[in-house]
């Protein structure tokens, strides 16, 4: 990495990775009328994204850690009139469309992915999409439900690819395909909960040139019904064309089994002609044991992939980071779920700050600091941030 420091104020010059920071933030539409652009729109951005990453959660937060970073942030941005108030951060990001808004990190994230295949040798990353409700962020007043985010999460990589926001998790079906058609998914295997297989989805997926895992569930009637029966006859008879794998892990006192079993899908598979790509359908069967209690849980699934246990069953495992890496970790190190802003385009736009930081810190190399320890040295350090940037973008 290369090494980098934040200026001493008063330098005159400003460190070459904000530089490309700021310029990804100039492609930008300024939203704001002519007489309220006291403050510069990428400036006001980087701030935000610089607060976050110290801890911030909204404007209020973001413009007192901008006040108490003041001589800093003046000396290293572009800044004519000081530091913007909170109501400037809240007007910027309530006006901000949010699909503009992620579209300005698309180059960031391209080269992230780039720098993440070279670094992991992971060519054909698992690319998780599920969503994710913000609880308290529900207003009985004006109707609304929390609001509901739709993350495609690569798991292998640390990397929030981008995000869409839905009224509430039944609307997920009609998210899924926006978010696929801003995400660059090529040669990802993309994975979905059952809520989420949906012939439409994947015909976006193979449009995207990747491959999907989707789950089945019992609402899927006699899709779902027909793979468990053909299952069950090739069980019983010939497994040829199949392959299995069967896993063991331990830990805290408990010892799950999974047993994957991938097969060609049947030419006379009701309505395998709806779905585009489809090639194999599969089973996983897990057994846990922890102290006296046994619990067997078997789940069926739809794929695109040709016979290939070994990475059908990357891909079932891999589904669950997006619990596990993304959204328990929006919860538990940025609070997301306590989160109480109601405006749907300002939690959206909030949303995407503390999914990109958390790509961010997800890149820094030190391993063996966990997220909540490199957020607070964001905030109690000014060298240390940009050590995170340079990681990002080096």
């Amino acid at each position: 990495m290369n090494e980098t420091r934040w200026p001493e104020v008063g330098d005159g010059e400003q460190p070459h990775q904000l530089d490309e920071i700021v310029a990804s933030f100039s492609i930008l539409e300024d939203p704001r009328s002519h007489i309220n652009r006291r403050h510069p729109l990428p400036s006001i951005l980087v701030i935000a994204v610089l607060a976050v990453l110290a801890g911030a959660s909204g404007p209020t937060a973001i413009a007192r850690w901008a006040k108490f970073k003041e001589e800093l942030l003046t000396g290293i941005l572009d800044l004519p009139h000081g530091i913007p108030g909170k109501d400037v951060f809240r007007r910027v990001l309530m006006m901000l469309k949010p699909a503009a808004f992620e579209a300005a990190f698309n180059a960031w994230i391209a080269r992230l992915r780039d720098e993440a295949v070279a670094e992991t040798g992971i060519d054909r990353p698992i690319i998780c999409l599920d969503g994710k409700a913000a609880r308290r962020s529900h207003d009985a007043g004006e109707d609304l439900g929390p609001l509901h985010v739709v993350t495609a999460w690569a798991g292998e990589y640390g990397l929030a690819l981008g995000q869409e926001v839905c009224a509430e998790k039944s609307n997920e079906i009609t998210a899924i395909p926006e978010l696929l058609k801003k995400v660059d998914i090529r040669g990802g295997v993309v994975t979905i909960d059952a809520m989420g297989a949906q012939k439409a989805i994947a015909e976006e997926v193979i449009r995207g040139k990747a491959d999907y895992v989707r789950a089945l569930k019992g609402d899927q009637g006699s899709l779902h019904r027909a793979v468990i029966e053909h299952i069950d006859e090739r069980l019983e008879g010939d497994l040829e064309g199949a392959e299995e794998l069967t896993t063991t892990d331990r830990g805290h006192g408990r010892e799950e089994q999974r047993t994957y079993l991938q097969l060609p899908a049947p030419e006379g598979l009701p309505g395998r002609g709806d779905w585009k790509g489809l090639e194999s359908v599969g089973v996983v069967t897990s057994r846990r044991v922890q102290g006296d209690r046994e619990s067997i849980e078997v789940r069926y699934y739809l794929c695109s992939l040709p016979v290939g246990v070994d990475l059908f069953a990357r891909a079932v495992r891999g589904h669950w980071s997006v619990e596990n890496a993304c959204h328990w970790t929006l919860d538990v190190t940025f609070r997301e779920d306590d989160s109480r802003v109601r405006e749907r385009v300002l939690g959206a736009n909030i949303a995407w700050l503390y999914r990109f930081t958390l790509s961010i810190l997800k890149q820094h190399p030190d391993r063996r600091m966990s997220l909540i320890m490199k957020r607070r040295g964001c905030g109690w350090s000014e060298k240390f941030p940009m050590e995170v940037i340079n990681a990002l973008i080096c």
